[in-house]
């Protein structure tokens, strides 16, 4: 690949007024930095229209952002980054929109309020696309993801991410496929009953975090979880599980699977990033690994000053020096300015990000396990957006860089949403052949 190129982006503003975005604070993935000054606009080529037109642009993973809702992580607008206007002004086709929910108690009133929640993100979405103004379907299927694509429609796809929506009960997957999920992701922060996650949980009322591994990896259930998304022809997602989890759903999966925001732990070492022998197992197994423009995880960790300034940070606001991510616990700081004074710390340790950062992951999986196993999936609505990259209307700047960097009209239609694709064909192909089985 073409070494490291600069795009000339100018550097993000510093992060300011955190005080009135703190007050908003949840349990998340990292504090939502203001939009950033607005980007000189760069002379477009022809030849980089042409093959951002051809190429199904796909979002592997954003949130899904609630009408009337408060929402620190939405556009300066207040609305969505994956929206359809700002879909159609950067030519993403398709989004996958996770129906995503936080953690929570493992109780029966737990479940119910997860499944309230991802029911009403379902909704939100429904509801999106049933609006003509929007020009927008949900795809069932592969084929109707490519129809839309060709009649110019946007593809709103619906995702899963955390099995606390399931309960205790596989067999709610059949009701959310039926509703029209095709992605399934079982973990997001901390473990639950069907899988651990890369990000034990820390329990503020106890002090204390999670054990590293509570189930080994997956649990009796999380293996009935992936059994039944197989036989369902939907795609399983590794992304946010703990290695030993994702290389449990590697060799029990009989299709391949994605990971749909997940980064190079070998660049960023934080425990959210993939480790080689996962990135190698996914290449293995056919599967495919969506990076993210995501400033938490595209961090130069291998910089000898920055792991010492992070922690002295955290330990001047008193949080466990141990940590999983820059930010993690930031959320646990009662006092409002305290809180700002930490952000605004770690974040002036990590520096800005750029597209440079996040091609360099794209790089490394290209180089370690071939085009064919690397994707995008920006995690809008979560924290996520870098300079160049900050919503669905900027995704071209991503088509201008891979060109910058050598990679041919091909490789892009591959890393936008070819490679999903196939993967989608892949776990559809496993339902049809096993109902081909049963029928004999």
């Amino acid at each position: 690949m073409v070494t490291n190129i600069r795009s000339g982006l100018t550097a993000p503003v510093l992060l300011v007024s955190l005080i009135f975005m703190l007050t908003s604070c949840s349990q998340s993935d990292e504090p939502a930095d203001l939009e950033p000054a607005p980007i000189p606009e760069a002379e477009v080529s022809v030849s980089a229209q042409e093959i951002h037109a051809a190429a199904l642009v796909l979002d592997a993973h954003a949130d899904i952002e609630i009408p009337d809702k408060p929402s620190r992580y939405a556009g300066a607008d207040g609305l969505s980054r994956v929206a359809p206007d700002k879909m159609r002004a950067g030519g993403m086709d398709a989004v996958v929109m996770s129906v995503a929910v936080g953690p929570g108690p493992r109780t029966p009133e737990g479940y119910l309020a997860s499944r309230a929640l991802a029911d009403e993100k379902i909704a939100a979405v429904v509801a999106l696309a049933s609006d003509p103004a929007n020009n927008a379907v949900i795809p069932r299927t592969a084929d109707e993801l490519v129809a839309a694509h060709e009649a110019g429609k946007s593809a709103l796809i619906l995702g899963f991410q955390n099995a606390l929506i399931l309960g205790t009960d596989p067999s709610v997957i059949d009701d959310l496929y039926e509703q029209g999920v095709r992605v399934f992701a079982l973990t997001h922060m901390g473990h639950n009953d069907f899988a651990d996650s890369s990000r034990p949980l820390y329990v503020a009322e106890l002090g204390a975090r999670e054990a590293d591994a509570e189930h080994g990896g997956l649990s009796e259930l999380g293996v009935a979880a992936i059994e039944r998304i197989n036989a369902l022809g939907g795609i399983v997602d590794v992304s946010q599980l703990s290695k030993q989890a994702a290389l449990q759903v590697l060799e029990l999966s009989r299709a391949p699977v994605i990971a749909s925001h997940s980064n190079v732990r070998a660049l960023t070492d934080v425990s959210r990033n993939l480790s080689d022998e996962e990135i190698d197992r996914i290449g293995q197994t056919g599967g495919v690994i969506h990076v993210a423009p995501f400033r938490g995880y595209l961090f130069d960790s291998s910089d000898p000053e920055m792991d010492p300034a992070i922690r002295a940070a955290r330990r001047a606001v008193g949080i466990d020096e141990d940590y999983l991510y820059p930010f993690e616990l930031y959320w646990e700081i009662d006092d409002p300015e305290v809180q700002r004074e930490f952000l605004t710390s770690v974040s002036d340790i990590l520096g800005p990000a750029y597209l440079d950062d996040m091609l360099e992951h794209i790089d490394y999986i290209a180089d370690r396990i071939g085009i064919d196993h690397v994707g995008i999936g920006t995690d809008f609505n979560h924290g996520s957006g870098i300079e160049g990259f900050n919503d669905a209307s900027e995704a071209l700047n991503v088509t201008i860089e891979l060109i910058e960097r050598g990679y041919s009209a091909d490789d892009i239609g591959k890393i936008w949403g070819g490679n999903f694709l196939r993967v989608w064909r892949a776990a559809e192909a496993g339902t049809a052949q096993e109902a081909a089985v049963d029928a004999d």
